[in-house]
């Protein structure tokens, strides 16, 4: 049986949804509050201001999308990232990061070019992919940190 974990956009409380309950067709609730809970199908949106909650505390590994809106391979690599996140959903979260808009988290992870992708479990970067990579060989790396 597989579950996956989905934090509660009311209250902030993470919950273990089994897949095949939203398979049926099943709306999943929060235990806690009784808010319904969306799966996360696209990547979210972090800034320095809220990258700590959105994905140093996840309980899920995060794959953040560092990028900038005048670099063509973010651009190239932007439509892969969206259909990684709705196929990862529940296994792996997905967030963007403009450095332009946001350069003390850019700095603080050195990056040095972009498109990066950092992964991090716990707050902590577990894998760094730089550059436009085939959304196969993103897949294959990114399935080991879920294995």
């Amino acid at each position: 049986m597989s579950t996956s974990l989905t934090r509660c956009p009311a209250c902030g409380a993470t919950n273990r949804v089994p897949a095949e309950k939203l398979a049926a067709g099943l709306r999943p609730v929060c235990g806690r509050c009784k808010a319904p809970l969306a799966r996360p199908a696209a990547p979210v949106t972090v800034t320095d201001a809220t990258f700590a909650a959105e994905v140093e505390q996840s309980p899920l590994p995060v794959v953040v999308d560092l990028w900038a809106a005048w670099c063509g391979p973010c651009r190239t690599l932007a439509p892969i990232i969206e259909e990684l996140a709705s196929e990862m959903a529940g296994r792996l979260r997905f967030a963007k990061l403009n450095v332009d808009e946001n350069p003390t988290t850019a700095s603080r992870f050195n990056v040095r070019s972009i498109p990066t992708l950092l992964v991090l479990r716990g707050g902590r970067e577990v894998d760094r992919i730089v550059g436009v990579h085939p959304k196969a060989a993103l897949a294959r790396r990114l399935e080991q940190l879920t294995a």
